[in-house]
């Protein structure tokens, strides 16, 4: 099959933190580890795995902070590679082991790519805490092998699929999955709605989590399909006072208002006036920034997670309020944090997805945010911007890492979407 692949090695992290912004073919071409190529299908590890189509591929903001180097290495240890890149899957179940039950062939479903205990093989009490308690994205075994054998060696070491040697990611034509990950897709949900799951999924685990919600008003910081997904989640969580949404760009900012925002504001002076307009006062230490008292926001949702945004998240919360970090947040120079304590602030991280409380019922995030896009009808389409063949990669990746100049906002992929002329047997990357 074919399929994008992604090495990390010493020359090539060299190579592209030094040419990088120079030249993107340090990033995504020849002089990266980055390649088209074609590579032998998985075999399916046991009878409770599944065989699958690709049908829609994303390139997430975590792809483009590994592929610029840009990424904290913090992580490194709970990866390896070489690896078939993408997370973000819409797929078609095409073959089943003889004791799945949860699919079966022809099925559209999504893909959790978390590899928890379960999929590394490990079962019943053999599970670490965070699977026990239904949070496998932070499986403790990440840096281990496991159990499970993939041809002719056991699971290597890893995280998520993507971002993983033996079980390919979505940028390939296929994948093996085990049948825990998979979720299918009701008949009425478009394709392009479908690929948004687990990226909308992110968002949504947050929601449920900070529940339950304070009065308001919330900020959400951010352009991207997490920020917008938030902006969703909250209110089809139930939440109903004043949602502010922080974006950089107009299509944006319609984006934002179409899922719940009442209003929508630009980093800058339109941001600080909506936390004036909370009733916050501001002040000029002798040395520094501005800094403002009473008023601010109780929740604030970072999905962006830079030293800027981090800053104004920190001056911007009331007191005892919370900050959820959604962002990649990593390495943040001269962060002040003197608003933690000096109004005994929390600050929470989330990743990925779970096993949440959601109606008087256990369920997994993928499945809440399925049927919630089926009962709200939110228009969730709009998101996706552009789309590219798979062996276009390196025109989608340098679109996504250059947002201003390309106008992008997500990528998805379909044989039949209008105006493309490229048929690849429905297997595109976005």
């Amino acid at each position: 099959m074919r399929a994008v692949t992604f090495n990390v090695t010493i020359p090539g992290y060299l190579v592209g933190k030094s040419l990088g912004q120079v030249t993107e073919a340090a990033l995504f071409g020849g002089l990266s580890g980055l390649r088209l190529s074609e590579m032998e299908d998985p075999p399916l590890p046991a009878d409770d795995w599944v065989r699958l189509d690709v049908l829609k591929a994303g390139i997430c903001g975590s792809d483009i902070g590994n592929l610029t180097f840009k990424a904290s290495p913090a992580m490194e240890p709970f990866g390896s590679f070489p690896a078939v890149l993408g997370h973000e899957v819409l797929a078609r179940v095409t073959e089943v082991g003889s004791a799945v039950r949860r699919v079966e062939p022809g099925q559209r479903v999504a893909i959790d790519p978390v590899i928890s205990c379960n999929v590394r093989g490990f079962r019943g009490d053999l599970h670490c805490p965070s699977c026990v308690s239904g949070f496998h994205a932070t499986c403790e075994r990440a840096g281990n092998e496991g159990k499970t054998v993939i041809g002719d060696r056991r699971l290597q070491r890893g995280l998520t699929m993507g971002y993983q040697t033996d079980l390919p990611g979505g940028w390939g034509e296929r994948m093996v999955a085990h049948e825990s990950q998979l979720f299918p897709i009701d008949d009425r949900m478009s394709e392009k709605a479908g690929v948004l799951i687990e990226p909308l999924a992110v968002g949504m685990h947050a929601a449920l989590q900070s529940r339950p919600f304070a009065d308001g008003p919330i900020l959400v910081i951010g352009s991207g399909p997490i920020a917008l997904g938030v902006v969703w989640a909250v209110r089809a969580a139930g939440f109903e006072g004043e949602l502010i949404a922080q974006t950089k760009r107009g299509h944006e900012a319609e984006i934002a208002r179409a899922f719940g925002a009442n209003d929508v504001v630009s980093p800058g002076d339109e941001a600080r006036q909506a936390l004036i307009e909370t009733g916050a006062e501001a002040y000029l230490p002798i040395v520094g920034d501005e800094v403002y008292s009473g008023g601010g926001f109780p929740l604030i949702f970072d999905c962006v997670g830079s030293n800027q945004t981090i800053k104004q998240s920190l001056r911007y919360t009331s007191p005892r309020g919370r900050i959820v970090v959604l962002g990649c947040a990593a390495e943040i120079r001269k962060l002040d944090l003197t608003f933690v304590w000096a109004r005994e602030l929390e600050v929470k991280g989330y990743v990925c997805y779970g096993l949440e409380e959601w109606r008087g019922e256990r369920k997994h995030t993928f499945e809440i945010t399925h049927d919630l896009l089926l009962e709200t009808g939110a228009s969730v389409e709009q998101m996706i911007t552009h789309v590219f063949p798979l062996e276009q990669y390196r025109n989608a990746l340098s679109a996504a890492t250059n947002r201003r100049r390309s106008g992008c906002l997500l990528y998805t992929s379909d044989a039949a979407d209008e105006g493309l002329g490229v048929d690849l047997g429905g297997r595109r990357i976005i």
